[in-house]
């Protein structure tokens, strides 16, 4: 061990440059080999427990973490999809190609399985083939993509998940997915589905039947990389920051591409989508009116508001209040700039064809915002240092924003995340941070410290108060997580439920209830308030 190396002198000193407050419960177990683990934090006292080489303690921990954790989860843990079958068949033809690109926690998957042709091997371009890239969700059901295929779920109340639809192998590799559960007037009617993938700019879009067969719409390019994918209604849209955007058509069956200036962000707001670009200027389309305009050869984009300092635009917020009157809604959209500003515009219903004017701005950030809400309580900004966060609590009278007070600062701080630049695997389209969630409701961030962890933290994004830690199961890494509302059963007074699912190196999709946590988290806020009174009384 680490003490048996030292030589004990009587008249020299020796410092050790640890926490004293972990060497208390080391020593103890030196003296009396006694361990209290509910005092301590297993983690942290197994960390100086390997410095010290202190074997038999070690040991121990490690049986007190393995006791704590168990494969069914806690409270909040609510699902697990194991690997779809397909994924064993794709690994074990890369396998055959590339033994060194299969982890060797994969290697059971695969074996067993029939001798296959080898395929190409794609394994060192995407990192982990057998790893959950992207999970996305709409309504009940969610897409979730892999190096090679995508896989969607439905999620029934009387059968739980289901597996409905696998896509064919593909010869690239996935990058951005997107998912359409209530396509109205498409081609197979009102139960058509559309799920669509994007690798580099090339885009494949299929249609999902009630019985789960899949369909091959068609294959379109974007032309640049496509760096966005999303559904707008019917509307399939992909955008690239070098200033080009596609949309699909559910109605015409058609494809068209747009060039318009550098994009740097974007919103949809009922049919509308809203760019914001690199010259400063917010520009709209209006998708809903898209089919009328085939014939000109034109997507009509609008400019919509230039900033006044002509800063471009890199986060985009748009907030559609209850309709007041019979002339529309009152838009409110709050945006980022490159220079750290933050800045609220709105626009009222009377007038329209002034367009929005400026309301608030904020400039509280030295670094270039990167993502920004606005919702019914809060304006949430993230700038680019560490992830840092500003929020503001917003006031509304008759559901629109007001000046008195007006929008008064709230919290300040990170979400910090040791990621690397493109992401886990390379693909950073499926570790997003958030803030997820309604506008009308409490809205969190996702935070996942360093890339090769199995576990993440739920944050509320207006004060970054900790909702509950989620950790893996089956000790496997967190490799992509979303969270998603989906509908609540047919039964009277049911209400909608927020759930986190996390995708997993090994294939594995669990799922987490996050509207149990934030309900106990209100719980304990309202207890804790209790007493509070009650000793501030009796004092």
């Amino acid at each position: 061990s680490f003490f048996s190396r030292l030589v004990f002198v009587s008249i020299i000193s020796i410092f050790i440059d640890r926490d004293p407050s972990l060497f208390a419960p080391i020593l103890n177990f030196l003296r009396t080999k006694e361990l209290h683990p509910r005092s301590i934090n297993v983690h942290l006292l197994m960390h100086e427990a390997e410095f010290y080489g202190i074997t038999p303690l070690v040991r121990k921990l490690q049986l007190c973490d393995e006791f704590d954790r168990s494969s069914c989860g806690n409270v909040l843990f609510n699902g697990y999809l194991p690997p779809p079958g397909k994924l064993c068949s794709i690994l074990f033809q890369v396998l055959a190609s590339c033994p060194g690109c299969v982890p060797s926690s994969l290697i059971p998957c695969v074996a067993g399985l029939g001798s296959s042709s080898p395929q190409p091997c794609l394994g060192q371009a995407v990192g982990d083939p057998g790893m959950v890239r992207i999970i996305c969700g709409h309504h009940n059901w969610i897409a979730v993509a892999y190096a090679q295929f995508v896989v969607c779920y439905r999620v029934k109340e009387s059968s739980g998940w289901q597996q409905v639809f696998t896509s064919p192998r593909l010869d690239w590799v996935i990058d951005r997915v997107a998912l359409n559960a209530k396509v109205m007037g498409g081609s197979l009617g009102d139960n058509d589905k559309m799920v669509a993938v994007a690798s580099g700019t090339e885009i494949i879009l299929w249609a999902i039947c009630p019985d789960g067969n899949g369909s091959e719409i068609g294959v379109f390019s974007l032309n640049v990389p496509v760096e966005a994918l999303f559904f707008v209604g019917n509307q399939l849209i992909a955008t690239s920051h070098t200033g080009k955007v596609g949309v699909w058509n559910a109605v015409t069956k058609h494809w068209q591409n747009q060039d318009v200036v550098p994009i740097n962000s974007y919103d949809t707001a009922g049919s509308f989508l809203l760019l914001g670009c690199n010259n400063g200027s917010i520009y709209y389309i209006d998708v809903q009116k898209f089919p009328l305009r085939m014939k000109d050869n034109d997507l009509l984009v609008t400019e919509l508001y230039r900033d006044p300092s002509e800063d471009a635009i890199t986060a985009l917020s748009v907030y559609l209040t209850p309709k007041t009157s019979d002339s529309g809604n009152w838009i409110e959209i709050a945006y980022g700039t490159s220079s750290g500003t933050v800045r609220v515009i709105v626009q009222h219903p009377e007038t329209v064809g002034s367009g929005p004017q400026l309301f608030q701005t904020f400039s509280v950030h030295r670094s270039p915002v990167t993502k920004i809400m606005l919702s019914e309580k809060h304006l949430t900004s993230v700038c680019a240092d560490n992830n840092h966060v500003r929020t503001w609590t917003v006031t509304r009278f008759r559901g629109m924003i007001s000046t008195q007070p007006g929008s008064t600062p709230l919290s300040s701080f990170k979400i910090l995340a040791l990621e690397d630049i493109d992401g886990h695997g390379g693909c950073s389209a499926g570790t997003d941070i958030g803030p997820y969630g309604e506008r009308d409701d409490q809205q969190v961030f996702i935070q996942r410290v360093v890339p090769d962890t199995d576990k993440v933290f739920v944050r509320f994004s207006s004060n970054g108060k900790r909702v509950c830690e989620v950790r893996s199961v089956d000790s496997t890494s967190i490799t992509a997580f979303v969270v998603h509302e989906c509908e609540g059963s047919s039964r009277i007074g049911s209400r909608p439920r927020r759930y986190l699912f996390t995708g997993h190196s090994n294939g594995s999709i669990q799922m987490w209830d996050l509207t149990t946590a934030i309900e106990n988290v209100g719980k304990v806020d309202t207890t804790g308030g209790q007493c509070l009174q009650v000793l501030c009384f009796n004092f």
